[in-house]
């Protein structure tokens, strides 16, 4: 940039929930001035509405992640008109999210239009600010799974705004920040793109030729193969499992500090385990969930619904019990190696036979006798291991890099996070490097790059198992 924000001459004290000063000249005015809550319902054929952290309340027939539909009760929804504001059940979590199109959406919700259109931009910004989500935490009601935003109790409250001038520039600055973080952000996934691709490969290639090239051959007659070592063979998942252990219909109840960990799909992506996204449960829902078996070090989670067919091995934590639509596989050590498993449910055998079982929808599901199906070219487990070995070698320098790319990413989001909290809340002035600056449009691919959210916003839960899941 060639200009650079400064700080501001002259701050005063205040009192808000999500900031202690403000520039001498920004005037603080009450939220209920700013915005009128509006119910307006009686609206059916108006197009269901979803609200998402990733691109604000849009159409849903415009987000591509799968959300709770309601299917009747139309009249009962609330319209909301491009430009309102909208409190949805996970801004406690996200913010409050800008409307950009028309249509009906729950009526859980609360919908706000603003005083003042020419505030819209400014408070596009706010809302989604790193200290104004905290500061929501004072509004919450309920536990999580009933927790909202208490729209009577925030409106009461105060910001601090900006002149409109001084909004119109802040607005800009942040527009550019967005946009280079985003072409920086974009640059770096498109790297971890091929890197993943280079790691399908390598593991392709192992999992259907092995490790010695010069063996002799034969047709697999599995679709998507083509030739397989000639000792080898196809088989089903459920000739080499002691044990397929599909979930309860449900998720157990979410019990704070309850010492138990419920495993849901969210938690598994590309044959990781992340515990990020599990909550917790007591004895008495985890003796229930469990009476099929508790999965134990060894196993191999499957999820056969949003998304199915991710797998990973089971971590080395105790307490584990499983949330819907989640599975456990259990190998047969001495025909199956799990590491061999994880690898084949992601190998050309597998992703095949899934994306056929599931007409190729990321939405789609598995039922219990078709993970039995799952086809595994097999071969003897000393050469399965002898894999499993060299795929985790090639792929060593591969993950280094990966890891680096989402660690640079990661600092690039946490940067403009940062910077934006530090400028909507007049710790900087912006002015002067925002005149220097050429107009971003609002809807550039680099602003919504680098707010792309993980396909498991927290305002769309995906698996459909959180206890606090939106109902229309």
């Amino acid at each position: 940039m060639n200009v650079e924000p400064i700080s501001y001459d002259v701050l005063e004290y205040v009192d808000l929930p999500w900031q202690t000063a403000k520039p001498a000249h920004w005037r603080v005015r009450r939220i209920k001035s700013l915005f009128k809550e509006q119910s307006r319902t009686g609206f059916p054929q108006e197009p269901l509405l979803a609200a998402t952290q990733s691109m604000g309340v849009v159409r849903k027939d415009r987000y591509a992640t799968r959300t709770v539909t309601a299917e009747k009760g139309l009249h009962l929804l609330k319209l909301a008109k491009p430009g309102d504001f909208v409190i949805s059940l996970r801004s406690f979590q996200g913010g409050i999210e800008l409307c950009h199109d028309q249509g009906i959406i729950s009526p859980a919700y609360t919908v706000l239009e603003s005083v003042d259109p020419s505030f819209r931009d400014f408070f596009s910004i706010f809302f989604k600010s790193r200290p104004f989500i905290a500061g929501l935490t004072l509004f919450i009601t309920g536990i999580r799974d009933g927790q909202n935003v208490n729209y009577s109790t925030l409106s009461r409250s105060y910001l601090a705004i900006p002149p409109l001038d001084e909004q119109r520039a802040i607005v800009k600055y942040v527009r550019h920040i967005e946009q280079e973080v985003g072409a920086a952000i974009r640059a770096k996934q498109r790297l971890i793109s091929l890197l993943g691709e280079q790691k399908q490969a390598i593991r392709h290639a192992a999992l259907t030729r092995g490790l010695n090239t010069t063996q002799n051959l034969k047709e697999s007659g599995l679709p998507g193969v083509g030739l397989i070592p000639a000792h080898w063979e196809v088989m089903r998942a459920k000739q080499l499992c002691q044990r397929i252990v599909d979930c309860k219909n449900r998720t157990p109840d979410l019990v704070s500090d309850g010492g138990y960990t419920v495993v849901r799909t969210t938690n598994i992506r590309s044959g990781e385990f992340r515990l990020e996204g599990s909550f917790e449960t007591d004895k008495k829902n985890y003796d229930i969930w469990t009476q099929r078996g508790a999965p134990r070090q060894g196993d191999v989670f499957f999820t056969r619904e949003a998304p199915a067919g991710e797998a990973c091995l089971v971590p080395e934590l105790q307490g584990l019990c499983m949330g819907q639509r989640m599975m456990y596989l259990r190998p047969d050590p001495a025909v199956l190696d799990s590491r061999f498993l994880v690898h084949s449910i992601y190998g050309p055998a597998a992703r095949t036979y899934i994306d056929l079982a599931t007409n190729g929808s990321t939405v789609g599901h598995l039922r219990l006798g078709q993970v039995g199906s799952v086809p595994v070219i097999w071969c003897p487990v000393d050469e399965q291991r002898a894999i499993a070995d060299h795929i985790d070698r090639e792929w060593k320098p591969l993950n280094a890099t990966i890891t680096r790319a989402e660690r640079e990413i990661s600092l690039l989001r946490e940067y403009q996070t940062r910077l934006i909290a530090d400028v909507v809340t007049g710790k900087l002035d912006v002015r002067a490097a925002a005149a220097a600056l050429p107009d971003v449009h609002p809807h550039d691919p680099g602003l919504i790059a680098v707010h792309e959210a993980d396909q498991d916003g927290l305002n769309v839960d995906l698996d459909g198992d959180d206890p606090a899941e939106e109902s229309m």
